[in-house]
């Protein structure tokens, strides 16, 4: 079986948190200027008349809804769960059963499932410092990814992930399924169309509340790497930190480390990399494209001001982020869940969620503007009355969901809803966000040397 592991020194304390020699070995060598080499064809399928072989790696709450979801598709897209990787072996062993697999099917080592030429393709539902190391070597080995939200842990990650997409040729989705809504493609067409003037600033936020505070999930009591590998409760915690290739620090066994870890900035970027990412996708692909932007300027605010039970994370936390024609402003706060709608605004007009997808409404200053570009939408001369329409827009883009639309990428190698262009653009805003609220710094982009730059 070949190696995928490499040995490497402690994590350094860089923005990112990340020095390039603790990567995988490959990494390195990829730059974005890389030339586009033919994928790696034994995985490849040669059709939609043939079986997609699907694994899922990390099968936790999230990973196990992932399964689900796919099982529930296999007739009707011809596909199969063939394997599923945890190291959690209770986890993996519920996962195991819902495929109906074998002791072959459900393995500890995610190398395995790599390893194994029948898989075509995986989907990544790990903690996220684990999402682009695990992306890369499925890339490397011929496999076609699914990874969760967000894309990364660090921007040099995600970097190394987009290049690797470039050289491979694979096809890679990131995981915020608003992407593959149909009203954010409609509303992109809106504003390259001009039916809005140029966009100035947009808006958005994921706000909830709770008793039991924020990612407080359950705790097996009999959860814990003492156990022997045959035992239900058995963790391979070292495996789980990845401290051996520099992606957490080697830290004693710590049950809410591992069944909370969205508290803890060591092993994610909290509730901005968890739900800020949601929206700032959608808002990317609608205003930049499917590629999205990278910005200028990133900065953020917020605290714990409630949430005080040992996680490191803010429990409150707003986002600014500038782009070279438009500023973009998000609110994620875990202990008040009335939050602002999303919205899009232009210099001639604004659109903002209708049920029927969205209103498009005029701005008094620009109106014959506005309704010179909507004439064929304003279906009278509304004369002094304030002009708007609803954009009409529901359900997924072209019928399909964001899981299909993955499947539709490969078996056509056309580029997803949300690539790595785009989940990279997005996760460089969102990192830079998460060091400016922990550094109470300003992050520029140098663009030239793709890097954020504190001050």
């Amino acid at each position: 079986m070949p190696n995928h592991r490499t040995t490497t020194s402690s994590p350094t304390s860089s923005l990112t948190g990340f020095n390039r020699r603790q990567f995988l070995h490959s990494a390195a060598a990829l730059s974005a200027g890389a030339a586009f080499l033919p994928a790696l064809s034994w995985a490849r399928t040669s059709g939609s008349n043939d079986r997609l072989n699907i694994a899922v790696i990390g099968t936790g709450g999230q990973g196990t809804f992932h399964v689900e979801n796919f099982l529930s598709k296999a007739a009707k897209e011809n596909i199969a769960v063939t394997m599923v990787c945890d190291v959690y072996r209770r986890r993996r062993e519920h996962a195991r059963a819902l495929i109906k697999g074998d002791e072959n099917s459900a393995v500890n080592e995610y190398e395995r499932v790599l390893d194994n030429k029948d898989v075509n393709a995986v989907l990544i539902a790990t903690p996220d410092h684990w999402h682009t190391k695990i992306a890369i070597e499925a890339m490397e080995a011929g496999k076609d990814v699914y990874v969760e939200k967000p894309l990364s842990l660090t921007i040099e990650q995600a970097i190394a992930c987009r290049n690797a997409v470039r050289k491979t040729g694979r096809v890679l989705q990131v995981g915020p399924q608003r992407t593959s809504e149909d009203r954010w493609w409609k509303a992109g067409e809106a504003i390259k169309a001009g039916r809005i003037g140029k966009v100035v600033w947009s808006q958005g936020s994921y706000c909830r509340n709770s008793r039991e505070g924020q990612f407080n999930w359950k705790i097996d009591d009999d959860a814990s790497p003492k156990n022997a590998p045959t035992a239900d409760g058995h963790v391979d915690w070292e495996r789980w930190l990845g401290h051996k290739h520099g992606l957490a620090a080697n830290i004693p066994w710590n049950p809410d480390h591992f069944f909370r870890f969205r508290k803890y900035y060591a092993y994610n970027g909290g509730v901005a990399t968890d739900l800020m990412y949601h929206w700032l996708s959608p808002l990317l692909l609608a205003i930049h494209g499917q590629n999205g932007a990278y910005p200028r300027r990133v900065m953020s605010g917020g605290g714990q001001y409630i949430e005080k039970d040992g996680r490191d994370i803010a429990d409150t936390m707003l986002l600014t982020a500038d782009y070279d024609t438009h500023s973009v402003f998000l609110s994620s706060v875990m202990v008040n869940d009335v939050g602002v709608p999303e919205m899009i605004r232009g210099q001639h007009g604004q659109m903002e969620p209708d049920a029927k997808g969205w209103k498009v409404g005029e701005q008094g200053a620009w109106a014959p503007e506005f309704r010179k570009a909507n004439a064929d939408m304003l279906k009278a001369d509304p004369g002094k009355n304030w002009a708007n329409f609803i954009l009409e827009a529901s359900g997924d883009k072209d019928g399909r969901d964001h899981y299909e639309n993955w499947i539709d990428s490969i078996r056509s190698k056309a580029k997803p809803n949300c690539n790595v262009e785009l989940g990279t653009a997005v996760m460089v805003a969102i990192k830079m966000a998460v060091e400016s609220y922990r550094q109470s710094k300003v992050f520029t982009w140098d663009a030239q040397k793709e890097v954020a730059i504190g001050a």
